[in-house]
């Protein structure tokens, strides 16, 4: 086990996330998702150690449009059907955001990798 010199943010959809979410593609009934169906959903974001709450607080503030715009691709890569205002209060209401100060890498045999974000990264699927 290592430790990273690392602090990590868990972020997952709210309601108004999944209504959003919803609203994309009008389904009637059952098909629509649920926050049941998203909470599975997180993501997790590897940030700079943060020791104090202000840190954090200040860090996030600084980085939520990064984190917001990534949230919102990753559900829709058309920007036309995102929300009009890209906001720290609609980052507040789409999202929850929880803090955790250390980072564990529990794998011992394979090191990290580290990769630059690519759209047809995110969307390979074991099926594939």
């Amino acid at each position: 086990m290592k430790l990273l010199n690392r602090s990590a943010l868990s972020v997952k959809p709210t309601q108004a996330f999944v209504d959003w979410v919803n609203s994309l593609e009008p389904t009637v009934g059952e098909d629509d998702l649920t926050l049941d169906d998203v909470d599975r959903e997180s993501t997790v974001y590897l940030i700079p150690e943060m020791d104090t709450p202000e840190a954090l607080q200040a860090y996030v503030r600084e980085r939520y449009m990064d984190i917001l715009e990534n949230e919102l691709r990753a559900w829709e890569e058309d920007t036309r059907q995102w929300p009009q205002t890209l906001d720290w209060p609609l980052f507040e209401r789409f999202l929850n955001v929880e803090h955790s100060y250390l980072a564990l890498d529990l794998e011992d045999e394979e090191p990290i990798e580290i990769s630059d974000i690519d759209d047809e990264l995110l969307m390979e699927t074991d099926e594939d």
